[in-house]
């Protein structure tokens, strides 16, 4: 088994999940970028350095390997960010899935391949999403996920890869980067429990209200979509729960040790900040009978104590 972008959040959790199985993992990681893998990695995993964007070394990787299996974890994942870098992410996003399939095809290999996709596809709604609900990608984050997703399904079509495609709802848990809302939170109050920063959190909008799944969760889904999954098809991944941002915030400054105060700041406010991204999980719980396991509270607790480590290492 393959996975690109294996030292970045979701990816480094799926790595343990394959391995908790007991299996040989490839894992791929960008050259020269600041998250690399572990200074003691597992004798099961061997790590490589692949850019995604570089044909050659991607075919190369492939031809050398031939998995079973790939999944496509490598991306641009910031949607704030992508409103100012919206060249970079879709290059990385679209090119990026490009350059894969095509190198697939090139090794001469038959492996299924996860595109992980994203809820942000669809158009703003005020009740749960299913996986045909109309699209209106709004960030060019969005733009780029829905394209990696065309790109996926040509793959499955001409190739004759099978080819899974997951929309994943908001996931959140331990190592996930502080430039998404949970983390921000909790690694704002683990500095401030450390005494490293001033006891107020700056927010944005905390009306609007997402459905949030553990990370842990999230890998679950990929796992079993990757055996279980229909080729071309598309599967959201979700609770089927909405939770308002500000509960988020909430739940985390509940488990702080220290007082905590909330400032709203206009500049954190995104341009296209829907009120509500609520999905239906129906589809993946009836044909893969997958559903969320980890209770939200655990989630919250396990991503401060991440984030404590951190602060005091």
């Amino acid at each position: 088994m393959v996975v690109t972008g294996a030292a970045g959040f979701v990816g480094s959790h799926l790595i343990d999940l394959l391995l908790d199985e007991g299996r040989t993992v490839e894992a791929w990681h960008r050259p020269g970028s600041d998250t690399g893998p572990p200074r003691d990695p597992p004798a099961r995993v061997r790590w490589r350095a692949v850019d995604v964007l570089e044909a050659e070394s991607v075919e190369r990787a492939l031809s050398e390997s031939r998995p079973a299996v790939i999944f496509h974890i490598a991306g641009a994942a910031d949607v704030g960010s992508s409103w100012d870098h919206a060249y970079d992410t879709l290059v990385t996003n679209v090119r990026g899935t490009h350059t894969l399939c095509d190198a697939v095809r090139r090794a001469g290999i038959a492996p299924t391949v996860l595109i992980p996709g994203s809820a942000l596809v669809y158009g703003p709604s005020a009740s749960a999403l299913s996986e045909e609900a109309p699209l209106g990608p709004a960030s060019p984050y969005a733009v780029s996920k829905l394209a990696q997703e065309q790109l996926g399904a040509r793959c499955a079509a001409e190739d004759g890869c099978a080819v899974v495609l997951p929309r994943a709802f908001n996931h959140i848990g331990p190592r996930q980067s502080p430039s998404f809302a949970a983390a921000s939170f909790a690694s704002r109050i683990a500095s401030i429990e450390a005494g490293r920063a001033e006891p107020t959190i700056q927010v944005g909008n905390l009306d609007a209200k997402r459905d949030f799944t553990d990370v842990r969760d999230t890998v679950r889904a990929y796992r079993a979509l990757a055996d279980r999954g229909v080729s071309g098809r598309v599967y959201n991944v979700c609770s089927g729960r909405a939770r308002a941002i500000g509960d988020v915030l909430d739940g985390l400054i509940a488990l702080a040790r220290v007082k905590v105060t909330v400032q709203v700041d206009p500049s954190r406010i995104r341009p296209s900040d829907t009120p509500l991204v609520l999905g239906d999980p129906s589809r993946i719980d009836s044909e893969i009978g997958w559903a969320p396991r980890v209770p939200f509270e655990k989630t919250l607790s396990d991503l401060l104590d991440y984030w404590r480590h951190v602060r005091h290492s």
